[in-house]
């Protein structure tokens, strides 16, 4: 009875750390909430993401570094039948949660446990199978192209890649034929200097210019003061 209990108690705070989480199973649910909510939302995927991970193994950085983002996406986007695809496969585990997978979440990296990456076998919701850098793309070109030939117009493809990924050869061999193609394709570039090795190259180098500049740095105080206005940054 005693340790009944403790596990009950144990579960009423689960539920009331995860108030807005507990209510969305699918990205649908996520939709109904109202954009001021979407804060907390995001609090509660940090904190839920960091509570399995404390228990059980698996890869922290890439995935709370993306919580904003996933949830934006998700909120913005038609998904599953817009399409989002991931250029390494651990920062999907905040979109994993978001698509249904949320109480499975504590069997990841698990025998007979949900995947560790995005697997189409697993869910509607993950397009594409990926591990590591640079093909994501590629891969969503591919699908926005598909989705232009089948008549599908309104369908969005987006692809997110982080400034690690980007020094990637086939990520440039997507971008190339992404800007020679006509598509529907959003590329989301999450330039936060983070990857397991220092980045080298060009591309690393006008990335970092790019910050620095005047031009950039006005444009984005700007967009930051917009956010704060509608209250959706705080």
């Amino acid at each position: 009875l005693f340790l009944h209990d403790i596990y009950h108690i144990i579960g009423m705070e689960q539920d009331n750390l995860y108030n807005l989480l507990q209510s969305i199973d699918t990205p649908d649910d996520l939709r109904h909430l109202s954009a001021d909510k979407l804060p907390e939302v995001c609090k509660e995927l940090r904190q839920k993401i960091i509570d399995e991970l404390s228990c059980n193994p698996g890869h922290f950085g890439s995935s709370l570094g993306v919580i904003e983002l996933t949830v934006a996406l998700h909120y913005v986007f038609n998904t599953p039948y817009d399409r989002i695809v991931w250029d390494v496969g651990h920062q999907a585990y905040g979109h994993k949660i978001l698509t249904g997978r949320r109480d499975a979440f504590c069997t990841n990296r698990k025998l007979n446990g949900i995947r560790p990456f995005p697997s189409p076998s697993e869910s509607e919701y993950d397009t594409f199978t990926c591990g590591h850098a640079s093909n994501s793309i590629s891969a969503a070109l591919g699908m926005a192209v598909a989705a232009k030939k089948h008549g599908e117009n309104n369908r969005h493809v987006v692809a997110v890649i982080g400034d690690g990924s980007m020094s990637g050869g086939l990520a440039f061999e997507g971008l190339n034929n992404a800007s020679a193609t006509p598509n529907n394709l959003l590329i989301i570039l999450n330039d936060n200097n983070m990857a397991i090795d220092r980045s080298v190259g060009g591309m690393k180098q006008y990335l970092l210019n790019l910050q620095m500049s005047e031009g950039y740095n006005r444009i984005r105080y700007k967009i930051s003061q917009m956010f704060h206005r509608w209250g959706i940054l705080n």
